[in-house]
């Protein structure tokens, strides 16, 4: 049985953060950062059920013609994909009643519609990125026991030795769901993802405080492994990945690239660009 203390629940048996009931979530979720683009996908469902929020988590569940999907705010970062991600797999997964976890186990397929930044010159700003995979460098698997699939092993082994040099990060790596990223990403432009725990010098930005790791956009743009490489950089994409395969979900983050570090532009019309994305995720998802 699990503790009232690993698994808290608000009085009216809504789990703690999410303030969320298990009839209340679909099995196809949308996360977005930001809880004002909630709403900015749900304007194209045919119809909203329910509409719930607590603290930077906004909910809307509805319909897009008989499909059921639920669009939830996770804010920024890993640390909030930590309470997002195990919050929906025990809505699914855990009998809040006996707090045991249920025989029958839910697969939920969970799509992130995020802005990024992209890190070559040949990956303009205002296009769509799909990421094969979700690169760590915050710290939020070191506290989780998960295991590589021999794709991911080989990338990880040269990963530990280029980044071996700045010491202060050990990066972690998952794969994207095959099944979703054959559904939604064709024809869109892929790569190895790098998560930040951080917007200025853990993304290699430099305002007024000095960066402990100064070329570690250099250090991103160089690697290569055959055609992998790394393209962009966010901050929720590889939290998502590592964890969902963790609970035995499927995953895949579809980027919104707003900014070019290579070419230092920024784009000039970016609310146009993620309500592009949005709806090439929901016509392809449906």
């Amino acid at each position: 049985m699990i503790s009232e203390t690993d698994l808290i629940l608000n009085p009216d048996g809504s789990i703690y953060h999410l303030n969320l009931l298990p009839e209340d979530v679909a099995e196809t979720i949308i996360t977005v950062g930001d809880p004002d683009r909630v709403g900015e996908v749900s304007k194209y469902f045919d119809r909203i059920d329910l509409k719930k929020g607590k603290r930077e988590f906004l909910t809307h569940t509805g319909w897009i013609g008989n499909k059921r999907t639920t669009v939830i705010s996770t804010g920024i970062g890993t640390d909030n994909i930590d309470i997002v991600l195990n919050e929906l797999d025990a809505l699914v997964n855990i009998d809040f009643d006996t707090r045991l976890i249920k025989e029958k186990l839910t697969r939920l397929n969970i799509i992130r519609i995020g802005t990024s930044g992209s890190l070559h010159a040949d990956i303009p700003v205002d296009c769509i990125l799909v990421s094969d995979y979700g690169l760590g460098f915050d710290a939020l698997m070191n506290y989780y026991a998960y295991d590589l699939n021999p794709s991911e092993r080989e990338l990880q082994s040269v990963l530990d030795t280029n980044f071996y040099a700045l010491k202060t990060v050990s990066p972690y790596l998952t794969s994207a769901s095959l099944t979703l990223k054959e559904k939604i990403g064709f024809g869109l432009p892929h790569g190895i993802t790098a998560t930040a725990p951080g917007f200025y010098a853990p993304q290699g930005r430099q305002v007024r405080a000095k960066s402990a790791v100064p070329d570690f956009l250099n250090y991103l743009q160089s690697f290569k492994l055959g055609n992998q490489r790394i393209t962009n950089l966010e901050m929720e994409t590889a939290g998502i990945y590592a964890l969902a395969k963790v609970l035995g979900h499927e995953a895949l983050s579809v980027n919104a690239i707003l900014a070019n570090r290579a070419t230092n532009q920024f784009s000039s019309k970016p609310e146009q660009t993620i309500d592009k994305t949005i709806q090439l995720v929901l016509e392809r998802l449906w």
